[in-house]
């Protein structure tokens, strides 16, 4: 394996538990519409793909693709904007692993499926004490993960070759992604999702704890 000289994060489920935030704007446009909530962990398989894909999964069936649909897609992103950061917080050991990546001269962005401007918003009030080279979310002009093609303009922008970056996320979307963008893809155990889901969708290392990223560089 090469030395790695830069990392890329996923946000949600990675850098950051948004779950019970993100999970709470959404059961309150479906109760306040007439419609069942959901328990928290349903979210866990929700989120990953979107607000428009995470809104389509929360609906009833009936609804999705209506105009319904479509005020509920704009109910969550208002109520979202105000609510992002109730309960929402840095996973525990992220603050040193990222401070041990810094001090080593890693070079570090975030690249999320999650809307751009609440991407700059948890970055800004969450993690502004680390310089991230780039923060992306989802971008009107640049296709969603899995596709690569975000990775792959991190690794422009950082002048980096991809074989020598890191990418470290929860899900099997993450995995996809860095496979594709021929980063090497580690899944990150204390976030949404399972084992089994990392390791079926390519991740090439499992961690349970931060710090244990640092043995990967």
């Amino acid at each position: 394996m090469k030395k790695k000289s830069a990392v890329v994060f996923d946000l949600d489920g990675t850098l950051l538990d948004t779950l019970e935030d993100l999970g709470d704007a959404v059961n309150r446009v479906l109760t306040d519409r007439g419609f069942p909530a959901h328990p928290m962990d349903a979210y866990r398989y929700f989120v990953g793909d979107g607000s428009a894909v995470l809104i389509e999964r929360a609906v009833p069936e009936s609804v999705r693709g209506s105009d319904v649909y479509r005020d509920c897609l704009a109910a969550f992103m208002a109520d979202y904007d105000q609510s992002w950061k109730v309960k929402t917080r840095i996973y525990d050991g992220i603050s040193e692993m990222l401070d041990n990546l810094t001090a080593l001269g890693i070079d570090l962005a975030i690249l999320s499926n999650k809307a751009h401007g609440f991407t700059v918003n948890c970055v800004r009030d969450l993690l502004s004490k680390w310089q991230f080279k780039a923060v992306f979310g989802l971008r009107e002009d640049v296709p969603r993960k899995p596709d690569p093609a975000g990775a792959l303009e991190i690794s422009r922008m950082l002048g980096e070759d991809p074989e020598r970056m890191l990418y470290l996320g929860d899900t099997a979307i993450d995995m996809q992604t860095a496979v594709s963008a021929g980063m090497f893809p580690v899944g990150a155990l204390w976030g949404f999702r399972t084992r089994e889901e990392l390791l079926e969708n390519g991740a090439k290392a499992l961690i349970q704890h931060p710090q244990e990223l640092l043995s990967l560089i």
